[in-house]
């Protein structure tokens, strides 16, 4: 039951994460213009440097989270998986997923470098690369993480 909890708080810091990076990195991207009043224009007219503390907060308590609840996944889901011989492409994912995220805690200082201390019209292409780069992590980190979850909970 505890576990079940930690899972649920676990997802619902990676879809705040997963909001916010992706709000972020539209309005880095793809701009709005004046004049445009769509849901996407709607979408990418924020503030993006606005984003960077609670990116970083929100990765990092999602990673902590992931942490704690890591070894039930690795006893219980992943050996079942590996001993049923399914899914060990899934189990592979799952490991690239966890370097990807290594990766991300590694690029969080130079993220937060470039998008608090440097003026915002200098340094575009850094701040919009490690921007990029965060958010294809953080997409592949919550998409690959519910496919096994959801492998793992109908017992693959």
């Amino acid at each position: 039951m505890m576990i079940t909890l930690l899972l649920i708080v676990h997802g619902l810091l990676a879809v705040a994460l997963l909001g916010a990076i992706t709000h972020q990195a539209l309005a880095v991207c793809v701009p709005s213009r004046a004049g445009q009043n769509s849901f996407v224009a709607s979408l990418r007219r924020v503030r993006p440097a606005g984003y960077t503390s609670a990116i970083i907060v929100l990765y990092l308590l999602t990673v902590v989270m992931g942490l704690i609840i890591y070894p039930n996944y690795r006893i219980g889901s992943h050996d079942l998986i590996v001993a049923l011989r399914r899914g060990q492409l899934m189990v592979g994912i799952f490991d690239i997923k966890e370097q990807f995220v290594a990766i991300g805690l590694g690029i969080l200082p130079g993220y937060w470098y470039y998008w608090r201390k440097v003026a915002p019209s200098e340094a575009v292409v850094p701040r919009r690369a490690l921007t990029l780069v965060l958010t294809v992590i953080v997409w592949w980190a919550f998409l690959v993480g519910h496919v096994v979850n959801n492998l793992a909970g109908v017992g693959v």
